[in-house]
């Protein structure tokens, strides 16, 4: 069974940790893509934004259980790229989500 599209946190806890989730990630996004089922988003290769990537990632895996993450740190110093994918109705949800950051 598929996990449902929901955030658990409560809109006060979400406002509260904002800054470490997606929204706070995506602020520092050099450019951000549709895709099918989410969205793509590409980085400059700084150690303190793949820091950040990974905290959210945590985090967010907590709270949105359906999304599906999947981080490339290129070589070379290379960009860092973080695509957030999940069901049918994921990139509406991720559209919400960031627009209302």
């Amino acid at each position: 069974m598929a996990e449902p599209i929901v955030c658990t946190l409560s809109s006060g806890d979400l406002n509260a940790r904002r800054a470490e989730l997606l929204p706070g990630v995506v602020a520092r996004a050099a450019s951000r893509e549709a895709l099918a089922s989410g969205y793509r988003f590409t980085f400059a290769a700084e150690s303190e934004t793949l820091n950040l990537i990974v905290r959210a990632i945590d985090a967010e895996r907590q709270c949105c259980r359906f999304l599906d993450f999947r981080l490339t740190v290129s070589p070379s110093g290379g960009p860092l790229t973080l695509e957030v994918t999940g069901p049918e109705g994921t990139r509406q949800f991720l559209e919400g989500f960031l627009t209302s950051a």
